[in-house]
């Protein structure tokens, strides 16, 4: 293929972002081509789905906003427009029935991404929307993106442009980062990608192998100014799971991490049932009484040094320090931090230097904790970046 394919509006990047925005220019009843690099769309999306798509979360607006943390600014108008409840009406009206769970986090019912996905990909296949898949984006030629195509380079002219091109983790599933080298060769700000959602790397002691596998429920992680209740599990690289990827972003600011193995106890009280019991009780017998679980136990042994007994255990109780050796790499992050600065759009999402393109998605340099932010701040990046196209497009 060679030559210039001409739409109205062009979508690089088929996630949650890019379809999102595709879905606003068709309604307005404008012709869009989505342009995807690999084999089939949204592989990001069902990769989450198979373990139960949280989709969003049922909470308060200003606390559903602090999750974003510095991006919470920019966010919040975006998040104002399309948030936890327009993002459950969305969801029914494409015939997919949502819960809450008990921490608010909102699943479908289906428990599941494919059919949502097969829903959404209809209803823009009903308008007309045109999916290409393995057309990898390599950057402009003047006004005109240029592809790399199954059957050859092919150049695409349109009235405007979105791109939604993921971040730089999980490259097997599409997003890796490679856009990045495009958008700095145009003198665009960037911020350094860093992982996010990720797990910590620990060389264990070999007495540890036994706990490989095994959650840690109940306890309060602190770094810095943050402490977060949840659950983690030992794994045989370190520390994984939602209560560790809470605190990853103080950790990457170099705050040390604590963990609050008795949360539920106060310093004073811990240390008063300590004190009681026989003189000679062995520590083990000591945190036997105290309910903590084997792998908590192995926790203390494995970073508390020589343990001391009685009060004196209560500080490594209630603030244990764990060494580690960072986050894991940044393609093992469910999300990175980092991407496009927000200083390169407008309010509607537009490149300042470039007008008629937008920019939507895990690509802008934002950053969120799982639970449901993730996929509704992608879903309202890419509605608004697709509602300023269409205006772009009827200016």
């Amino acid at each position: 293929m060679s030559g210039t394919v001409r739409t109205d509006a062009l979508v690089i990047g088929a996630g949650p972002a890019g379809l999102m925005a595709a879905e606003m220019l068709s309604a307005a009843g404008h012709a869009v081509l989505v342009a995807e690099a690999k084999p089939s769309p949204a592989r990001k999306l069902l990769m989450a789905g198979k373990s139960g798509l949280n989709i969003t979360k049922d909470e308060d607006r200003d606390r559903f906003l602090a999750a974003y943390g510095a991006g919470a600014g920019r966010l919040a108008p975006l998040l104002a427009e399309f948030g936890p409840p327009e993002v459950k009406a969305w969801m029914e009206g494409l015939g997919q029935e949502v819960f809450a769970g008990s921490t608010g986090r909102v699943f479908p019912k289906a428990m599941k991404a494919s059919p949502m996905l097969r829903a959404w990909l209809g209803r823009l296949g009903a308008r007309g929307v045109r999916l290409k898949t393995r057309w990898r984006w390599t950057g402009w030629a003047g006004p005109e993106a240029v592809f790399d195509t199954p059957a050859g380079p092919c150049r695409v002219e349109a009235g405007a442009t979105v791109l939604a091109l993921g971040g730089a983790s999980w490259a097997r599933l599409g997003a890796d980062g490679a856009w990045s080298a495009i958008l700095a060769a145009e003198g665009l700000p960037l911020d350094p990608f860093q992982p996010s959602n990720i797990g910590l790397s620990l060389a264990w002691s070999p007495h540890m192998g036994k706990q490989f596998g095994q959650p840690v429920k109940n306890v309060a992680l602190c770094a810095g100014a943050r402490r977060e209740r949840g659950e983690f599990v030992i794994s045989r690289k370190g520390l994984e799971g939602a209560g560790i990827y809470a605190v990853i972003p103080a950790i990457r600011a170099g705050a040390p991490l604590l963990l609050d193995l008795l949360p539920d106890l106060g310093a004073d009280e811990l240390a008063a049932r300590l004190a009681r019991g026989p003189a000679k009780q062995s520590l083990a017998n000591q945190l036997r009484r105290l309910g903590l679980s084997p792998a908590k136990v192995a926790l203390l042994r494995e970073f508390g040094g020589k343990l001391p007994s009685g009060p004196a255990l209560a500080p490594l109780l209630k603030a244990l320090p764990v060494p580690h050796d960072g986050p894991r790499p940044l393609d093992e992050a469910i999300s990175v931090a980092g991407g496009l600065a927000f200083g390169a759009l407008d309010d509607g999402l537009m490149l300042r230097d470039r007008p008629g393109v937008f920019c939507a998605g895990e690509m802008l340099s934002w950053d969120a904790p799982t639970g449901g932010y993730l996929l509704t701040a992608c879903l309202a990046t890419g509605r608004r970046a697709g509602l300023s196209a269409t205006a772009w497009l009827g200016r």
